[in-house]
């Protein structure tokens, strides 16, 4: 890097300004110059009329102050000895380049969820002087950009990020013990935040809440148990591949565009039976009664629950739920008599009325294709290795022990094939030597029946609607909370949890719900206005904007000190004006006696 003068004559005088520049290699050996940030104007003219002068603040007084700058080669004029400061510009050192841009695009969702008035009167300072408030906004940010563990945050990503800049903080709020002390005050707000967040979300997006989605996720730890009594961190069917780990249940409720409205901890072990009518209660306890659309997948409602939701009338409570395949093979006879009726180009339904339900079965073209070509890569897969141990010929407990091993790999393809094993050997030296017999073959009757089944699911509902498609488009929204479920355990890396106490869990667990918020307002602002683009990437291009402190030493022994964010590039200043957003203006220099800056960052002070 070096610095570049650059000179203007405007109203018959000459200027110069100074920036910093590097040259970057190209192809074919040229050298291209790029600028990083701009510092400003050097007063170089002994008129008094030309005198330019900065604000800075000065840490010896604690206060403004007003300077004139000049170049060390140029003697200060007359009238400005009293503020005026010579700069050795060839001795200027550029130090602490920590990432900007993302930190910035943070604070500008965080303050347009207003999420400051609702979190200041309830984190208050702490007798020490930290400000749970501001550390909260730094979990949240760290959670966002880069997330990893609190140990992470204290070591490393704090001193790399611009997060102190930003909120007029030094190191010390990120001390050893503060970030685990700030998650124990949180989740006891939870339950306000999200009527606070929904109420936002209906301001800025006009949001209704009249159809929600439900489902059920896991995640998983790295701890050893056995836990406590009562602990939530338990055994249980793992989502997540990851059955040799204790882990808890995620229940959560979002709108058709994702925005999420409850969620809750449960324990790792829970039934997903048991989890709906508690989470009926809920969302009617927390924003009233009212005429809702439960919209939900196979396994979580049960036949009483949803006895319990046909009979509920003040506010009627209706639901569009898929159903288990067994169900298909019952009701098959009656629904082949039924016309198909033509939904979308691609999707056909069949509608079947009774008592109180309708029963919508739907035919998907690219369903069909995904399931069919999932079913072949499997089929194939397992016929190879059925041949390999034919021609292995291994030992009666060798053979099936890699037939189980075959069996979990291959899953419902398994029932197609059908297997004729040798005899049993009778005595345990003869189950150890090899055997000839095994033999194999396709179960065509089974295949025809899996065939025409490819590609259809049934739904069941207890709306009104005439309208097949409407029904069939209420269930595909299930995909939001899928999503929800990817970018909590992609983006915000809520897995795996490191954490050893279990309210701390719940903190972490809350800390993500809080990002993920964040990620689902700047999302649907990028669906309006930047639709080719995800959030991901949005806070990777900001990201490549630095935050630098560049130092110049003065004649007297001070040091000039100014924090620059660097330019932004051309697809960055694009996606500035297509979301209206305007980065906001450098913060201005300041003077410090030397030495000052040599046991790390200090942010620029307040104005008083």
């Amino acid at each position: 890097m070096y610095l570049k003068c650059h000179s203007r004559l405007k109203d018959g005088k000459e200027h110069h300004y100074y920036s910093i520049a590097e040259k970057l290699c190209c192809a074919g050996g040229h050298r291209v110059e790029r600028h990083i940030f701009y510092l400003g104007e050097i007063n170089d003219s002994q008129r008094e009329g030309w005198l330019k002068l900065i604000e800075a603040f000065d840490e010896g007084h604690q206060q403004q102050t007003k300077l004139a700058l000049f170049a060390n080669d140029r003697p200060v004029p007359i009238h400005a000895a009293d503020f005026a400061v010579q700069v050795r510009l060839s001795d200027f050192s550029v130090v602490r380049a920590r990432q900007w841009g993302a930190c910035w695009v943070f604070g500008l969702i965080w303050e347009q969820l207003k999420l400051e008035s609702f979190w200041q009167e309830r984190l208050r300072p702490s007798r020490e002087g930290t400000c749970w408030y501001h550390l909260l906004m730094v979990l949240c940010a760290y959670r966002w950009i880069d997330p990893g563990s609190e140990w992470r945050l204290h070591r490393e990503w704090y001193s790399k990020s611009a997060m102190g800049d930003l909120l007029n903080e030094d190191f010390g709020l990120v001390a050893k013990d503060n970030p685990y002390r700030c998650l124990d005050k949180l989740v006891v707000h939870k339950v306000a935040l999200f009527t606070y967040l929904k109420e936002r979300w209906q301001d800025l997006f006009g949001i209704t809440y009249d159809i929600l989605l439900y489902d059920l996720t896991s995640t998983y730890f790295e701890s050893d148990p056995p836990f406590g009594e009562g602990d939530k961190r338990q055994f249980g069917y793992s989502r997540d591949k990851r059955p040799d780990c204790v882990q808890v249940v995620i229940a959560l409720v979002v709108t058709p565009e994702g925005f999420p409205l409850a969620y809750e901890v449960l324990a790792g072990n829970t039934s997903d039976k048991t989890t709906l009518k508690m989470f009926l209660e809920k969302i009617q306890s927390q924003y009233g009664k009212a005429r809702r659309i439960w919209v939900m997948d196979r396994g979580i409602p049960t036949e009483e629950s949803l006895a319990q939701m046909r009979q509920q009338d003040d506010p009627p409570i209706q639901y569009v739920v898929g159903t288990p395949k067994g169900q298909l093979s019952k009701l098959e006879a009656e629904l082949i008599k039924l016309p198909w009726q033509q939904a979308r180009p691609s999707v056909q339904v069949k509608l079947l009325s009774q008592s109180q339900e309708l029963l919508v079965l739907v035919n998907s073209q690219a369903r069909v294709s995904k399931e069919r070509a999932i079913r072949r890569r499997k089929l194939k897969k397992l016929w190879a290795r059925l041949k390999e141990l034919k021609e292995q010929r291994p030992s009666y407990e060798a053979l099936l022990m890699k037939l189980g091993a075959a069996k979990a790999q291959a899953g419902r393809v398994w029932s197609l094939v059908k297997l004729n094993l040798p005899a049993v050997a009778r005595s345990k030296k003869a189950r150890q030597q090899r055997v000839a017999g095994f033999e194999f073959e396709l179960r065509k009757d089974k295949l025809r029946e899996v065939f025409k089944r490819e590609g259809r699911y049934l739904l069941r509902t207890n709306l009104k609607e005439t309208d097949p498609a409407k029904v069939w488009e209420f269930y595909l929204q299930l995909v939001e909370v899928e999503q929800a479920f990817k970018d909590l355990k992609g983006d915000l890396c809520v897995r795996p949890i490191f954490h050893q106490l279990e309210r701390r869990i719940e903190a972490h667990i809350f800390v993500c719900f809080l990002a993920y918020s964040l990620q689902m307002t700047l999302r649907h602002q990028l669906r309006a206005k930047a639709p080719g683009l995800t959030v991901r990437q949005v806070l990777e291009k900001f990201g490549r904007m630095q935050m630098m402190d560049v130092h110049f030493p003065t004649t007297d022994g001070r040091e000039l000190v100014f924090v620059r964010y660097t330019q932004p590039e051309k697809d960055q200043q694009l996606l500035l004006a297509q979301m209206n957003w305007e980065l906001p203006p450098q913060s201005p220099p300041r003077i410090t006696a030397k030495g000052n800056l040599q046991n790390g960052y200090r942010p620029t002070p307040a104005k008083a």
